[in-house]
């Protein structure tokens, strides 16, 4: 097939570049050329920003495609340039959404693609389900072949993942627990969640190009396997070789004290416990399963980020909040006890 990216280095996006052009198909990505090392060989790199249309209009004059997905749109003005840009130009338009679009507080823990679509928390999960509706009326009054991925939370080997990070990223995370400090886990450790490698996100999503069964619909791609946070920080300590100091802090005092996006990435997202039926997914592509457990690929993603010093972000201003919050909360419930013992 034909498929054109618009990103294809991301964390979801690479992997799907490596494993498309690995099986043989013709891949063309739109990309600013801000990431050239993680540009795979053998792609078609159409080079410029995709918001600049006129541009993007004329270097793609003449191409047509059998599958296009865009990985990076976030608001429904970029997705009414993509389908100026590609209407009559793809077979199929595949638009990465988010599971974190379902409806916050969850009515049930089980996800499904039924599953209503509201979160007042976070903006982000706003604007995605605004998105989907876009594309979705595209559908039903035009015939517009959109596909609709909601990935959940996707991790590679360049970042490990984490509930509570700042905006530099996990390093300085990873970098606590190596220097034995505590870190901040939100709510008890208890509630569930899905990480999924982007190796096994991938097959399921090539699975869905050129799939005349997935028009129209919307699919989630996740692992099956369902881990605590606990567990999830567990495996990150045992993996560094080191004792895991959890520090439990609510989410919603976490989202109260932080200046940046834990309000939503937080009370709109990973404090709720999420477990997802893939049975769509597995219908429409046969013999799709994730395999790789958490512990194993987050073993591989510490290895290749403490071989890779330029992975290795520090985060300063985080790690002075976090030790700046750890101590005042302890003070805070050491004078709660000593005044009611």
């Amino acid at each position: 097939m034909k498929i054109l990216l618009i990103g294809g280095t991301g964390t979801i996006s690479t992997e799907i570049s490596r494993q498309l052009l690995a099986q043989g198909h013709e891949l063309y990505l739109i990309n600013r050329g801000n990431r050239n090392s993680e540009l795979p060989g053998g792609a078609h790199v159409i080079q410029g920003d995709v918001n600049d249309e006129a541009l993007m209009a004329r270097k793609l004059e003449g191409l047509e495609f059998d599958a296009v997905a865009d990985f990076i749109a976030f608001v429904p003005s970029q997705l009414e340039r993509d389908y100026r840009l590609f209407a009559r130009r793809t077979k199929q338009f595949l638009f990465i959404s988010s599971a974190s679009a379902y409806q916050k507080p969850l009515s049930d823990y089980r996800i499904t693609e039924g599953t209503p679509l509201a979160n007042p928390y976070w903006e982000y999960s706003r604007n995605k389900i605004a998105c989907e509706e876009y594309l979705m009326e595209l559908y039903r009054r035009e015939g517009f072949p959109v596909t609709i991925v909601r990935p959940s939370h996707t991790y590679d080997q360049r970042s490990v993942p984490l509930g509570v990070h700042g905006a530099q990223g996990s390093w300085q995370v990873v970098q606590r627990m190596r220097e034995g400090k505590p870190v901040i886990i939100h709510g008890d450790g208890s509630s569930l969640w899905t990480m999924t490698h982007a190796r096994d996100f991938a097959p399921g999503f090539i699975g869905l190009l050129g799939n005349i069964h997935a028009l129209g619909e919307a699919v989630q791609i996740t692992s099956d396997e369902t881990l605590t946070w606990n567990q999830i920080y567990r495996s990150i300590a045992r993996a560094l070789g080191v004792e895991l100091k959890p520090y439990y802090i609510a989410s919603s005092s976490l989202a109260a004290w932080d200046t940046g996006d834990l309000y939503g990435s937080l009370l709109g997202d990973k404090a709720n416990s999420v477990v997802f039926d893939n049975a769509k997914l597995k219908r429409l592509v046969p013999g799709f399963t994730a395999t790789i457990r958490f512990d194993q690929g987050v073993r591989e993603t510490l290895d290749y980020v403490l071989s890779h010093p330029e992975l290795q972000v520090p985060d300063p201003e985080f790690d002075a909040w976090c030790d700046r919050l750890i101590p005042g909360l302890d003070s805070l419930a050491g004078s709660v006890v000593h005044r009611n013992p």
